[in-house]
């Protein structure tokens, strides 16, 4: 008898394995699995019952096949419950499996459409489908033609393949099988591709390479093995790699590979110009791991756990990129490399880095130090080529002299490099060194999160070409800027986040900071700036001043009367288009601090009382301002008006105290506006209809006290095509002391709030009928008690007769 109730009706009753059966009809063929020849047939049961409100579909299978749906729940002999409640799906796999191998199942009784589960179940039939297989290791198997061919690149990428498609185009050059669940390459899986150039198996499950698996693709040129499991076979796998003598790019990471099985992994491959052998387990090297690999270029070893080199790359002779960055190097020493153009050694331990002492030209360009622990500047070769420095995030220092005056100018430091029975002492001295390195070449030099208090003389003039210099999170107290220092070329300069109480500069050098165009002074002690410090420079556009206590110069004064305070004249700057003077302590701006500048963005956050005023003394930027922040500025409805601002589209009005919504903002043609931590109870109603409404693209909204009666403006916002609210899941709004989202508003408050806001008139008119009811009846009620009275009194006064 079958489980469903007796008088149900049709039970559909679907199969896989075998054939698709229903009550009805029989359809041929069924949906079969990838089963070996002369293997038992497997099937996957489901059945349905109709009558089931809650209809349960429940996986029964022959528990020796459970391995094929492996990849769907991993541990063996659990089983798949599916069913369909209240139009959602859901999934179950239970820790029992059932009774009897082959039974039906149905999980509760009762009159239901099986027509909406239908569609649900057809997808998981087909999912499984596709997925089903027999054998130990088949699991998932895709058709090839699920593959997809563009020109001569075949992209088998995540189709839960366990092995190599057989029947793909044969001049197929580039085959992607990533993510994947391959487990080997045998000597047959690439038998058909013999034009193959490039062959990717990037997260598989592969453990072995047989070692006739290349012969007939010796014309491999890239070959990527990252994230598999090669450690387990990988003398195996190098006989399959020495088979490559076209082998150019190699990518054996995330292998879980030692020093030792990379050696053997690459001792055959002299052709290889780029190895990856990052992420994996290699913690020493020395000259034999990369001994045969003379053509090598590129270098990856990042992500290891290497604390030791001893001469592993001296017979590298062709070794340009060289990254070793993320490791635990403690130190780089004798670095002769001259060959070498790039060498990544950050994410290290390193507490000093010294170069060999030789003439010899260095061909190195860029030196990333950044994120170590070192200690002095490092020493460099005498001649090299570099133009890129990269020392952030150290615990460098000058020592020429110390806080308290002392100068250390003539005191050297002894390293002793000590090797087996050998050692070695190497003076330096700690300025000196430096002196002798040609920097001539270097473009960027990035020493930010140091601990520099001050640049030793004649530091900068070193470097002439000097683009880009970062010195910000130091703990510098002066810097001064000079006609003689080398900085002509500089265009971008942040010296943010230090102690600065003073910049220096010479008055009237015009040499000074000609191509500066960005100029990041924040977060300092800085009160004011040296007069005129950007006359000269003719192609500044950002200047950050944020976070200091400068104010800004007002109107020059008439009539030769001297002006206030000392102040940052940005006056007549007409390249400047971005400033920021957020968090400076800026008082009742007045006057015109902006004439003759073309500002675009422009930062006033955090100045408690610069908008104390109006807005008139921004007029001046009414034409050209199109970023405009007053986050935090104390702003209220009453001094705003923003409708001179025709070309702003960016505005940060948030953490104020705004209680009404500012009507001069309708005429803007807004794409950003930000109200957020403010007090408004509402936005108009219409405000979707007006120029705002229409322009705007993103709106911030939450952390205001919204009245949840008044949210017709809400509603309309919903239905602008176009507009986004990143942080609607935050907008709430306030009903009767609770706190409800505007989303989803119980029925009970909105019958309230529709008859909060009722029309008063018809309020104010059920209110008084009952009353005037009252009157009307006591009127009849008197004149019909006193009606014989009040006729006779009529007709003594008025002399009239009358028929009674």
């Amino acid at each position: 008898m079958h489980p469903c109730h007796p008088g149900v009706g049709r039970v559909v009753h679907y199969s896989l394995g075998i054939n698709w059966v229903d009550s009805r009809q029989e359809i041929q063929p069924g949906l079969h699995g990838s089963g070996s020849r002369g293997s038992p047939r497997r099937s996957i049961s489901l059945s349905l019952c109709p009558s089931s409100p809650e209809a349960v579909v429940l996986l029964v299978y022959e528990p020796s096949s459970w391995a094929a749906v492996g990849k769907l729940v991993e541990p063996l002999g659990h089983h798949l419950v599916w069913w369909h409640h209240m139009n959602e799906s859901h999934y179950k796999v239970s820790q029992e499996p059932p009774d009897h191998p082959g039974m039906e199942y149905c999980h509760r009784s009762a009159t239901a459409e099986m027509e909406a589960l239908l569609p649900g179940l057809s997808l998981l039939l087909v999912l499984l489908a596709l997925g089903w297989g027999s054998g130990a290791v088949a699991a998932w198997a895709t058709p090839p033609g699920s593959c997809e061919l563009v020109q001569s690149t075949t992209d088998c990428t995540g189709r839960w393949l366990s092995s190599v498609p057989e029947n793909l185009q044969g001049d197929t050059e580039e085959l992607l099988l990533d993510d994947n669940t391959i487990q080997v390459l045998g000597n047959t899986s690439l038998l058909s591709y013999h034009q193959l150039r490039r062959l990717s198996l990037t997260k598989n499950r592969l453990e072995l390479i047989e070692p006739g698996a290349f012969l007939s693709s010796q014309g491999l040129h890239i070959l990527s093995l990252a994230d598999n499991l090669l450690f387990t076979n990988y003398s195996l796998t190098a006989a399959a790699l020495s088979a490559l003598p076209a082998l150019r790019m190699l990518d054996l990471s995330g292998n879980r590979l030692t020093e030792d099985m990379v050696s053997v992994l690459v001792w055959n491959l002299s052709s290889l110009e780029s190895l990856s052998v990052a992420r994996n387990l290699i913690m020493r090297l020395d000259s034999s791991v990369f001994m045969n690999l003379t053509q090598l270029l590129e270098l990856n070893l990042e992500k290891n756990y290497i604390f030791e080199i001893d001469q592993a790359f001296e017979g590298l002779q062709k070794l340009q990129r060289l990254n070793v960055a993320y490791n635990y190097l403690p130190c780089v020493v004798e670095f002769g490399l001259t060959q070498l153009r790039v060498l990544n050694v950050s994410n290290n331990v390193i507490e000093w880095f010294l170069a060999l002492e030789s003439d010899d030209l260095f061909e190195l360009e860029v030196l990333d130090l950044s994120h170590n622990r070192l200690l002095f500047f490092p020493v460099l070769p005498r001649q090299s080529k570099l133009h890129s420095l990269l020392l952030k995030d150290n615990e460098m220092s000058f020592y020429q002299r110390l806080p308290n005056g002392t100068s250390l100018a003539d005191v050297t430091v002894q390293f002793l490099l000590i090797d087996g029975n050998s050692t070695n002492v190497t003076t330096v001295s700690l300025w000196d060194e430096i002196c002798h390195s040609n920097l001539s070449s270097l473009r960027l030099l990035d020493m930010s999160q140091n601990q520099v208090w001050y640049l030793p003389e004649g530091f900068l003039a070193q470097m002439p070409s000097l683009t880009h210099l970062k010195l910000n999170q130091n703990c510098l107290e002066t810097f001064h800027l000079s006609e003689g220092d080398p900085l002509a070329m500089l265009t971008e300069l942040d010296l943010s986040q230090n102690r600065l109480a003073e910049l220096g500069a010479e008055v009237g050098a015009r040499d000074i900071l000609p191509n500066l165009q960005l100029f990041n002074l924040s977060t300092n002690r800085l009160r004011v700036l040296p007069p005129q410090v950007f006359t000269y420079t003719r192609k500044i556009t950002t200047v950050d001043l944020s976070r200091n206590r400068v104010d800004l110069c007002p109107q020059a004064a008439a009539g030769g009367e001297v002006e206030g305070p000392p102040c940052v004249d940005i006056r007549g700057i007409k390249t400047l288009t971005h400033l920021s003077l957020a968090g400076c302590g800026l008082r009742g701006l007045g006057g015109h601090p902006f004439r003759g500048t073309s500002l675009m963005h422009l930062d006033l956050s955090d100045n408690h009382q610069a908008l104390s005023r109006d807005l008139r003394w921004l007029q001046d930027l009414a034409l050209t301002l199109q970023v405009l922040s007053l986050r935090n500025t104390n702003l209220s409805s009453v001094v705003v008006d923003f409708s001179a601002f025709n070309s702003l589209v960016r505005l940060d009005l948030s953490g104020n105290s705004l209680t009404v919504f500012p009507t001069s903002l309708g005429t803007l043609k807004l794409r950003s506006l930000d109200l957020r931590d403010n007090c408004l109870p509402a936005l108009p109603p219409d405000v979707t209809q007006t120029l705002l409404g229409r322009s705007l693209r993103e709106l911030y909204l939450s952390r205001n006290p919204y009245n949840c009666c008044t949210l017709g403006w809400w509603d309309s916002l919903q239905q602008v095509e176009g507009l986004r609210v990143p942080d609607g899941q935050e907008v709430t709004c306030s009903y009767a002391s609770r706190t409800l989202s505007p989303r989803a508003l119980p029925e009970p408050v909105l019958r309230s709030c529709r008859w909060q806001t009722a029309d008063l008139a018809l309020l104010y008119l059920v209110l008084a009928l009952p009353t005037c009811l009252t009157l009307l009846v006591a009127v009849a009620i008197v004149f019909l008690t006193f009606k014989q009275k009040l006729l006779k009194m009529v007709k003594s006064r008025c002399g009239v007769s009358s028929s009674y």
